[in-house]
């Protein structure tokens, strides 16, 4: 025979489950997937600043080009990128948390004892 109530979750555990599932998280989800976009932007756009190409002339006419990488503009480009892959899984987190179905509570069996 077993005890009916270790079967069910304690009434704190019930509580903490139900404070997750909260469906305001998905207005945060698509706020963080907006500036997750903005920082994808801003990746391409730092990335674009970070690249540049020097023309020298020699004395005897010849023509050097070369690309110079600037490290600043390298380095804010990764940064932007990693903020936009954070941002990115924790608005999927959000809007795991925001549609989660709630428990399916177990029916009492109608059968007789």
């Amino acid at each position: 025979m077993t005890d009916a109530v270790s079967a069910t979750p304690s009434s704190s555990s019930r509580h903490a489950q139900d404070r997750l599932h909260q469906p305001f998280r998905l207005v945060v989800a698509a706020v963080e997937l907006v500036l997750a976009v903005v920082s994808g932007w801003a990746v391409t756009w730092c990335w674009g600043n970070a690249v540049g190409t020097m023309t020298i002339r020699a004395n005897d006419g010849a023509e050097l080009v070369s690309r110079v990488y600037e490290g600043d503009w390298i380095g804010l480009a990764f940064a932007c990128a990693a903020v936009a892959a954070l941002l990115t899984v924790d608005a999927a987190r959000q809007a795991v948390l925001g549609v989660r179905t709630r428990r399916w509570r177990r029916r009492r069996s109608s059968r007789p004892a």
